[in-house]
């Protein structure tokens, strides 16, 4: 049965729901753009893929979707193109800021994931590689102002310690039983890198911004981190010089899932410390197992300031806060 103020002309989503209740996010998924940045006097496309959401009151029927498209259409016009690096946070905080104060909410939320191109030179020689990466962007805006959060997902390659003992392990007893001295095997182990079995790893980190930081988030940085905390970092296209140079830094490299995840948190707070202990860091890393069906992952996630105090002091934090906690935190209650 039709309601009979639906007959009625006028604002349908400016009306009152029968139901008086406030919803915590209403709006948009799978909104696709192609955007162009203008950078150096050239052009480079970047794919995104957005998600737009704004709170809705008690008494408001519905959101107006249509301003969704619109207001990300007008930011990227006013933001992207401008701009000498893409910055999905930077995009995703302009829309947040325009979506609230266009859907008349008292909170908006944006993510943006971009897949971007970056070219890269070989390890030795040097050829140059086009390599795609996955960028992510948040914001959300309230009357306290707009919090930021950008992250990085990126491939490695690690090599695992476990299975690499084993061989050397294996390869002592070989070489003792040819008659080798301890002092020489030593020497052996010094100058070979050991065999073991490998993965390619799937990185991911993000940094939050709480409202009161102004400074940039680099995403060049994370992308450093992340590579950074495997055994190896790995190329589209290589030549034999190459693949010798990423395989034995891999095997002198070995690490664990978890090692990944450690050295992201580590050397996040090392290059972002600057940003307060309210800022917030996630890391994650998922291996693609080679000698098993299945894969392995680690992650850890929480406030800058405790991770921080855990790593000097060796003691879990009390709260280990989730990415959508800190979108969603009031400021003074993050220790709730």
């Amino acid at each position: 049965m039709i309601e009979r103020s639906a007959l009625v002309g006028g604002d349908v989503q400016a009306r009152r729901p029968s139901t008086h209740v406030s919803l915590s996010r209403v709006g948009v998924t799978g909104v696709e753009k192609v955007v162009r940045v203008r950078s150096n006097g050239a052009e480079q496309l970047f794919y995104a893929e957005l998600e737009c959401f704004v709170d809705l009151g008690p008494d408001q029927k519905g959101a107006h979707m249509s301003r969704f498209e619109e207001v990300v259409n007008e930011a990227i016009d006013e933001v992207v193109l401008g701009e000498a690096a893409f910055k999905a946070e930077t995009l995703a905080a302009h829309i947040a800021e325009r979506v609230r104060d266009r859907q008349g909410g008292r909170r908006s939320e944006v993510t943006i994931a971009a897949r971007y191109p970056e070219h890269k030179s070989a390890p030795a020689s040097g050829l140059k590689t086009q390599e795609i990466y996955t960028l992510y962007g948040s914001a959300v805006a309230s009357a306290r102002g707009t919090r930021r959060l950008v992250g990085v997902e990126a491939q490695g390659m690690t090599a695992c310690p476990c299975a690499q003992e084993l061989v050397m392990e294996r390869s002592e007893d070989r070489l003792r039983e040819q008659g080798f001295t301890d002092d020489e095997i030593a020497r052996v182990f010094e100058a070979v890198p050991v065999a073991t079995h490998n993965q390619r790893g799937i990185g991911t980190l993000h940094i939050g911004c709480p409202e009161a930081c102004t400074d940039p988030l680099d995403a060049e940085t994370l992308l450093e981190i992340v590579e950074g905390a495997m055994s190896s970092e790995i190329y589209e296209l290589m030549k034999r010089s190459d693949e010798v140079e990423v395989v034995e830094k891999a095997h002198l490299r070995p690490r664990f899932v978890e090692d990944c995840v450690r050295e992201m948190i580590r050397m996040a707070i090392e290059r972002f410390g600057n940003l307060g202990d309210d800022a917030f860091v996630s890391a994650r890393q998922e291996n693609l197992e080679t000698i098993h069906k299945h894969n392995v992952v680690a992650e850890r996630h929480g406030l800058l300031g405790d991770l921080r105090r855990e790593i000097d002091s060796g003691t879990r934090v009390r709260h280990d806060m989730t990415k959508r906690e800190w979108l969603e935190v009031v400021p003074g209650e993050q220790k709730s």
